[in-house]
C-alpha cells in the first residue's frame, strides 16, 4: 500500500474546520438527549401506565431503528410532514437528540431505581413534594452513580456525528472526503480524520475520569 500524507496534509486545517461542527452536535444533542432522557425515564416510572407505555413506545423505535434511517427521515422527510426544508445541521442535532433520548432515559432510570428506596420513603414521611424530592435527593445521586455511562453515551455520541456527511454536513468526515476527492486519494484524509476522532474520544474519556475521581473524592 503507497501512502503519501504529503500531498494532503496542507489540507488538514480544512479537515480540522469541521471539528467545530461535529463538537456542537454533539452538544446540543446531548444536552437536549439528557433534559429530555430526564423527562422520559420519570414517565417509565411513572404510576400513570399510559406515560409508562408512551416511553416505552419511544424507547422502542428509537433504539430499534437505525440512527441513520431516523436522521434521513428527518432531513428528507420534513418537506412532506412540515411543509419546509429544515437545514443540515438542525436536522442533525434533532435525530441525534432524539435517539440519544431513548438510551439517556435508559440509563437515568436505571440510576433512579439504584438509589436506596428508604431515602424516598423518609422525604415523603417528612411531606417533601415529588418534584422536590426527585429534583434535590434522588435525581442527583443517580446522576453521580451514572457519570461513566453519560459519559460514554456522549463518546458514542462524538462518534456516530460521522453520519451527518450523508446529508451534506461539513462535519470532519465531509471535509476529509472532499479532500480525497480533490486529491485523487482517499485513505490519508480518511486516517486523518480517524486520528481526529480518536484524539477527541481519548480526550473526552480522560475529562470523564477527572470528573469521575473528583465527585469520588467528595464522598
Amino acid at each position: 500500500m503507497n501512502l503519501d500524507f504529503s500531498s494532503v496534509l496542507p489540507s488538514f486545517p480544512f479537515i480540522l474546520k469541521g471539528l467545530g461542527v461535529t463538537l456542537q452536535i454533539a452538544l446540543f444533542a446531548g444536552v437536549l438527549g439528557f433534559v429530555c432522557g430526564i423527562i422520559l425515564s420519570l414517565f417509565k416510572i411513572s404510576k400513570i401506565k399510559f406515560l409508562g407505555w408512551i416511553a416505552d413506545v419511544y424507547t422502542s423505535i428509537f433504539r430499534g431503528t437505525p440512527l441513520v434511517l431516523q436522521l434521513m427521515i428527518i432531513y428528507f422527510g420534513s418537506p412532506q410532514v412540515i411543509g419546509y426544508q429544515i437545514d443540515p445541521f438542525t436536522a442533525a442535532v434533532v435525530s441525534f437528540a432524539l435517539n440519544s433520548t431513548a438510551y439517556i432515559s435508559e440509563i437515568i432510570r436505571a440510576g433512579i431505581l439504584a438509589v436506596d428506596k428508604g431515602q424516598s420513603e423518609a422525604a415523603m414521611a417528612l411531606g417533601v413534594p415529588y418534584r422536590s424530592m426527585m429534583l434535590n435527593i434522588v435525581l442527583p445521586q443517580a446522576i453521580k452513580n451514572i457519570l461513566p455511562s453519560l459519559m460514554n453515551e456522549f463518546i458514542t455520541l462524538t462518534k456516530e456525528s460521522a453520519i451527518v456527511t450523508t446529508i451534506g454536513v461539513m462535519d470532519v468526515m465531509r471535509r476529509a472526503y472532499q479532500v480525497g476527492a480533490d486529491k485523487f486519494r482517499f485513505i490519508e484524509p480518511l486516517l486523518l480524520a480517524g486520528i481526529t476522532y480518536y484524539v477527541i474520544v481519548m480526550a473526552l474519556t480522560l475529562i470523564g475520569k477527572l470528573v469521575e475521581r473528583r465527585m469520588r473524592k467528595s464522598d
